[in-house]
């Protein structure tokens, strides 16, 4: 069974400015992976940034200015390139004929809504789950896990542990399952859909199968 993952980065317009996705088959293995900056939304409409955030935090406004900094060096060095909706659409369907692969996203109904919004259809593909509510389920409810996120401090502002795609991954990491340890998660969209969810999604299927996994992601 293939699994394509799809992560964005948002603009202050609800559209996608950031688009990435890797295909990935039962072992972890990646097939396929792309990443691109959307012509008409990144650079023409702001990157989103939450005011309420502390001025370190990572989308606060006042980190707006070097998350735009890091983009146009990815531009200026080759790693990223500007892309219409229509190709990616291209993209996904040539994904969708090759491997048939099943979709997900960390909080797939953000990362679907805002697709929608772009005019990037993630409707074609026949089955799809949330690898957020499995990893919570199958990793979040795991006492080592618990000691994990008290001991690093991954705790939320009212004391509940953390389940973001970062910790998560930082957690499989800590357990040796990948050698070397994870820096924070980049939030550019390949980087974390290829480094971070793509390991937690392979970490789940060490324990489920996939059919586990798929109901856990319901």
């Amino acid at each position: 069974m293939n699994t394509l993952i799809v992560d964005t980065e948002t603009t202050s317009k609800n559209t996608v400015a950031d688009f990435g996705a890797v295909v990935v088959d039962e072992n972890g293995k990646i097939l396929e992976q792309f990443g691109v900056l959307l012509h008409g939304h990144f650079a023409t409409l702001p990157l989103f940034s939450d005011h309420r955030a502390p001025a370190d935090a990572f989308f606060s406004t006042q980190m707006l200015h070097r998350r735009r900094k890091h983009y146009d060096k990815m531009l200026e060095n080759g790693s990223r390139s500007l892309c219409s909706p229509q190709l990616i659409n291209l993209w996904l369907t040539r994904i969708n004929a090759q491997y048939s692969p099943v979709l997900t996203a960390y909080n797939i109904s953000f990362d679907f809504g805002k697709c929608a919004n772009t005019d990037i259809n993630l409707g074609i593909f026949a089955e799809k789950f949330c690898l957020m509510k499995a990893a919570k389920k199958a990793i979040g409810t795991l006492s080592e896990y618990a000691d994990f996120c008290n001991d690093r401090g991954f705790l939320t502002p009212t004391g509940r542990l953390k389940m973001t795609a970062d910790a998560m991954a930082k957690f499989i990491a800590d357990k040796d399952v990948y050698s070397g340890s994870l820096e924070d998660e980049p939030h550019t969209a390949l980087e974390d859909a290829r480094d971070y969810e793509a390991m937690i999604l392979h970490y789940i299927l060490k324990t489920h199968t996939y059919a586990q996994l798929m109901e856990l992601g319901q």
